[in-house]
């Protein structure tokens, strides 16, 4: 039998690599809206679910495949959440993780080590068709706090200046395998799988 198709809601190779290797091998099959022609949609939303769904209702309706999208971030307590649903153009361009990281640094500057708390969050949406009523989320998160400098070379957006304490590595330190289950994205793919191994297919 061959395996059920989906469209992910980005463009981004990354979040594609992630979704092949925690999902791959339950029998799923993946194709970014980019490789199919398919603009982003405009994220007008004002939580994770509500931007996650509107790239996925998008994505069905323009393919005519089943949907995953994702809507993420990163969450600073000293902050009041920010960057949050603006991650990904925190410093005005989209996807300029440098800057992004330049400007996160900039205002955290002042900030002692024990505030400097701070989490990632991830909202999964899994949509059978566009016009689904019953859109299946999962969620994940990742709490860590926020390196003063970069450190690593690996992973991508923020992931330089992300600490996880209990291993002592920036997010990009890590081994990609391990990165992917103990992530804000990891964690709520983990949970994805197991509600569609309860609910769906």
């Amino acid at each position: 039998m061959s395996p059920v198709k989906f469209v992910v809601a980005s463009s981004n190779a990354g979040k594609l690599a992630e979704f092949r290797d925690l999902l791959g091998a339950a029998g799923y099959a993946f194709v970014t809206q980019g490789e199919l022609g398919v603009e982003d949609a405009e994220e007008t939303g004002l939580t994770f679910v509500e931007n996650a769904l509107l790239k996925a209702r998008h994505a069905a309706r323009a393919t005519g495949l089943p949907a995953l999208a994702d809507d993420s971030g990163l969450c600073v307590d000293a902050l009041g959440g920010a960057p949050g649903l603006y991650s990904a153009r925190y410093a005005g361009v989209h996807g300029d993780a440098q800057a992004n990281i330049a400007k996160l640094l900039a205002a955290m500057k002042d900030v002692p080590a024990a505030q400097r708390t701070a989490h990632f969050h991830a909202v999964i949406v899994l949509l059978r068709h566009a016009d689904d009523p019953q859109p299946v989320i999962a969620e994940g998160r990742w709490s860590g706090l926020i390196l003063e400098a970069p450190r690593g070379d690996g992973g991508f957006g923020y992931d330089p200046v992300f600490l996880d304490p209990e291993n002592n590595l920036s997010a990009a330190e890590f081994e990609p395998a391990i990165k992917n289950r103990l992530s804000h994205r990891g964690r709520a793919l983990a949970a994805l799988r197991q509600k569609l191994a309860d609910t769906w297919l």
